[in-house]
């Protein structure tokens, strides 16, 4: 099953790659890693896969097999995901985002948080 996993990730990051532009290509190919795999607590305790494939100071791009997305999170030890997002972004998205923080200094787009138990408040 991890390899199934891991080709369809390789799938989702060269498709990415594409439409990325030359900009966000080399903001990418300066920050890639290989795919690993990261923990999450307490979202990554429940099953699935959390896979870093980025590194940037302290803020990791990263693969939620549950959500079927990209998402970038602030980390404080190499390994453990520190914030966990649901965003389900594209990769080539999570770099755009990733070089507005860099050009900008904040995030371009709101992020999606993680369940909250309870009734729906609307």
């Amino acid at each position: 099953m991890a390899i199934d996993i891991r080709r369809r990730l390789w799938d989702l990051i060269n498709s990415a790659w594409l439409k990325m532009s030359v900009r966000e290509q080399r903001l990418w190919e300066s920050v890639r890693i290989d795919p690993v795999k990261w923990s999450q607590s307490p979202y990554g305790d429940l099953g699935g896969g959390f896979w870093a494939v980025g590194v940037i100071g302290r803020i990791v791009v990263w693969y939620n097999d549950i959500e079927d997305g990209f998402n970038c999170s602030h980390y404080s030890s190499y390994g453990q995901i520190g914030e966990y997002w649901c965003n389900q972004d594209d990769l080539d998205i999570s770099v755009r985002k990733l070089l507005g923080r860099i050009d900008d200094g904040y995030d371009l787009a709101p992020f999606v948080g993680p369940p909250r138990p309870g009734p729906y408040p609307g």
